[in-house]
């Protein structure tokens, strides 16, 4: 549980990072500062100090190409099968030819008594 809880504020920092570099800021201690105090996120001087210096001769725009994405896929349910124009007819005819085949049936009882 304890490095999941370190993965994810490491990750809130890097997530500021990502978003000063795509609205085109510095990526420096003041900025991140301020975008993590506007989240929510009491802003941790090491770690802002640690990330500043990790990503300072960083292509972020080189790694973003590189980077291999996993496509999301959205399953749902498959809706219900709703009774169509076309199904009722054919509904319609398997009726009609159980009541002629019983109707032929009843006819050759009747021929055998």
């Amino acid at each position: 549980m304890r490095i999941n809880k370190l993965y994810t504020i490491i990750m809130e920092y890097v997530y500021a990072a990502l978003l000063l570099h795509k609205a085109g800021k510095q990526i420096n201690e003041e900025n991140l500062k301020k975008v993590l105090a506007a989240a929510g996120i009491n802003p941790d001087e090491v770690r802002i100090k640690s990330l500043v210096a990790a990503i300072s001769e960083v292509n972020i725009d080189e790694i973003l190409k590189s980077a291999t994405f996993m496509p999301i896929t959205v399953t749902t349910a498959a809706p219900a099968p709703t009774v169509t124009a076309e199904a009722k007819p054919a509904e319609e005819k398997k009726k009609e030819e159980k009541k002629e085949e019983e109707e032929a049936l009843a006819g050759l009882s009747a021929l055998f008594g």
